[in-house]
């Protein structure tokens, strides 16, 4: 077994014990980042990665990330190393400084090998929509079935046993859809627990930095490093950093935990259905409560179009400086909207083009009442609703997709239970702010299957105590395309 094949705490202890170095690791990163065929990166940075993981030459006992290799989403701003979002609008662009949470990884001496590919913009969910095509599930050699998105490539690049753990943005469901598809732990902690700042904004009333594990114990590590109040972001959180993973061996007797009937109800996937029923008998055994709540149908039915209509907007909003002028080539033009209109033509995709022109229309004055307060006030209810659940509940549990990931040539019925609950409903998350974490639950035809936790505002301890006893039943830890387990659900 090759060492970046170890988890990340046998990772550390090879480091501090000297059986391997950072620079030892980092070149077997770059190797296998230069050996997927996924289509998983933008941009490997091998001069950079190798000249800073020369330095770190003492081991340091207490850090678990030191000397760690990892992939950063190109949607994160780093300081002298393009970064395009997956864009051709933002070809060449170089930033001038980093985000907040890639200078703490810096500072924690992580070595960051590549950028990741994703969706453009971060906008879309299948991993096809990036400037360099398609990005691959790496579960399927033949590349027909989908990686997800918009964090595909940080989401290959763990699962492909690349790299321990990568940083991706989760606006709907984008850390943690793709880590169901994936075999991953996908972590998406509470809205504000982690700075934004240099990372690009999508929709920031729904953005949430979050990222891509192997294990709950790297996830809780992780978070570690990552929280705490930034000055440059005034939305992030004032309240004390925990030890997050200080309760993950408790048990979790009498813990309650809610299952949503109708989001249940519309899973239609046989194998899903046996393996989720088998892991509810599970918790049940280790002593957790286990109840099946209502939720209003409408209101689930809702979840997709209201997320579109205020991502949309704020989308249109946040992504105005893209114009060929401020961001992005110039493409000529006798006047400043004929400039903008070259540069956007010719540098945007299709997507971006359509989601934008919704949000422009939802945002127009005659049409802001009934579509972008409407849903903001649609929101509003949803989130009363999944706080009233978790008022009388520790957590929400349920599978984090229908099924396993879908083939390219596959289309869903947009207007089905199925898609508009089952495959929508980890945004309830992002409306309310709330942590959330998708495990691996099993696989179906050598695919991954996945489910997730949510949990109260700032109740990441809570989430790796229930996601670690999940995975210890489950035996899916330390789960890649390198590793593969069939677990015990």
């Amino acid at each position: 077994m090759d060492m970046l094949d170890l988890s990340l705490a046998e990772l550390h202890q090879a480091l501090v014990e000297k059986k391997t170095t950072p620079l030892e690791l980092t070149k077997e990163a770059i190797a296998r980042a230069k050996a997927n065929s996924d289509n998983a990166f933008e941009y490997i940075n091998e001069e950079g990665a190798l000249a800073f993981a020369a330095t770190l030459t003492e081991p340091e006992a207490d850090n678990p990330l030191w000397g760690i290799p990892y992939v950063a989403k190109d949607n994160f701003s780093t300081k002298g190393i393009p970064t395009t979002a997956s864009s051709n609008i933002l070809n060449g662009y170089v930033p001038v400084f980093d985000a907040t949470v890639i200078q703490k990884l810096k500072d924690a001496k992580a070595v960051m090998i590549a950028k990741a590919t994703m969706d453009e913009l971060a906008m879309g969910g299948t991993g096809t929509t990036g400037h360099l095509g398609i990005t691959y599930n790496p579960y399927d050699p033949s590349h027909q079935h989908e990686i997800g998105g918009s964090s595909c490539g940080s989401a290959v690049s763990v699962a492909d046993g690349i790299v321990p753990f990568a940083l991706g943005s989760d606006t709907g469901d984008s850390v943690r859809k793709p880590a169901s598809f994936a075999g991953l732990v996908g972590t998406k902690p509470t809205w504000g627990r982690i700075s934004r700042y240099g990372l690009f904004p999508f929709a920031p009333s729904l953005d949430h930095v979050g990222y891509f594990t192997r294990d709950v114990y790297s996830a809780a590590v992780l978070l570690d490093v990552l929280a705490g109040r930034d000055e440059n972001d005034s939305t992030s959180s004032t309240r004390p950093v925990e030890k997050y993973e200080s309760k993950m061996n408790e048990p979790i007797a009498g813990k309650k935990i809610a299952v949503i009937q109708e989001i249940y109800d519309s899973l239609a996937d046989e194998t899903l259905l046996k393996a989720f029923n088998h892991s509810l008998d599970v918790l049940k055994e280790q002593g957790a409560i286990i109840d099946f709540v209502s939720m209003d149908s409408t209101l689930l039915e809702s979840l997709y179009p209201t997320y579109m209509v205020i991502s949309c907007a704020e989308a249109t909003s946040n992504d105005a400086n893209l114009d060929g002028i401020k961001f992005g080539p110039y493409r000529g033009g006798k006047t400043y909207q004929e400039v903008m209109f070259n540069a956007r033509n010719e540098g945007f995709s299709e997507l971006i083009k359509r989601r934008f022109v919704i949000g422009s229309y939802c945002l127009m004055r005659e049409n802001q009442e009934e579509l972008f307060l409407r849903a903001q006030r649609n929101r509003a209810k949803i989130v009363e609703s999944v706080n009233a659940i978790l008022k009388d509940h520790d957590a929400i549990y349920l599978a984090a997709a229908p099924s396993v990931a879908p083939r390219f040539d596959q289309s869903s019925d947009r207007l089905s239970d199925e898609y508009l609950m089952a495959d929508n409903h980890l945004c309830l998350g992002n409306f309310a702010g709330l942590p959330s974490i998708t495990l691996p639950l099993g696989f179906e035809n050598g695919l991954p299957l996945g489910v997730n936790f949510m949990t109260g505002a700032f109740q990441e301890t809570l989430l790796f105590q229930l996601a670690a006893a999940f995975e210890r039943a489950s035996g899916l830890a330390e789960l890649s395309v390198r590793n593969p387990k069939e677990g015990n659900l």
